[in-house]
């Protein structure tokens, strides 16, 4: 979906809002280390979804802190801003970063598979040169042998 610039203001505006609240007026203990990750507000600013993240043990006791205190984050959220209404807040997971974890580990499991099937110079023993250039030496002299 396209944003305007002011509506893009308007979203950056409410994570920076909600993300203070949670920092500093929120004392649930389930809410903390939790990251505000973006806001989409309606255009008529009535409804405010917030996603977030966190540790994926903790998904289920943050998705409860959240409707416990959505009706206080609302009202500190309603004096912080200017707006005539304060929005109906949702609280959405965020699973783009966990699909962002699995990408990378996938990625990384990938590089080490890729490196152990290409063998590099570490991979050689450092005297295979030398039994490599003693067979060189033997197969050369048993030519010339086989030429005279």
């Amino acid at each position: 979906m396209k944003q305007s610039s002011s509506n893009r203001k308007v979203n950056e505006q409410a994570r920076e809002v909600i993300a203070s609240i949670l920092l500093f007026e929120i004392s649930d203990p389930r809410l903390e280390l939790v990251t505000v990750t973006g806001c989409e507000v309606s255009y008529d600013r009535s409804v405010c979804n917030v996603f977030y993240t966190t540790e994926p043990e903790r998904y289920d006791d943050v998705a409860e802190a959240f409707a416990k205190a959505s009706g206080r984050i609302r009202s500190l959220m309603a004096r912080k801003l200017s707006w005539r209404v304060a929005p109906e807040l949702r609280f959405l997971l965020d699973t783009s970063v966990d699909q962002a974890e699995r990408i990378a580990s996938a990625l990384q499991r990938d590089a080490r598979r890729s490196a152990v099937a290409a063998p590099t110079d570490s991979d050689v023993p450092a005297d295979a040169d030398a039994f490599a250039a003693q067979r060189a030496d033997e197969q050369e002299a048993a030519r010339d042998g086989e030429d005279a």
